[in-house]
């Protein structure tokens, strides 16, 4: 078996590549309309974005930190990994101790 650098990169099937070109286009058209939909409704754009997201690899459900790009835990029930996910968001917004 080969080792992971030994393996060589291979292009994306055309395809593959169109679907996600179009789904791009649809998340930067989706955000445009969000940001005028608030604009219209006077509410404000939440300042903070989450950290910790909740996605579906395979039968598991992986809470991944946004900021590293990392999976910091999965679990086999979504509501469990959501309720995870957002003890790791608490976590990481708690101050650190002793800073005021």
């Amino acid at each position: 078996m080969k080792h992971a650098t030994e393996i060589a990169q291979v292009e994306m099937h055309p395809l593959m590549q169109q679907r996600r070109d179009v789904l791009n286009a649809l998340f930067v058209r989706s955000h445009a309309a969000r940001g005028k939909f608030a604009r219209l409704t006077g509410l404000a754009a939440p300042d903070k974005k989450v950290r910790f997201q909740v996605r579906t690899v395979g039968n598991a459900y992986h809470i991944v930190d946004l900021v590293t790009g990392k999976t910091k835990a999965f679990r086999f029930n979504y509501q469990v990994a959501l309720n995870v996910a957002i003890a790791f968001e608490k976590q990481a917004n708690r101050p650190a101790e002793g800073v005021h």
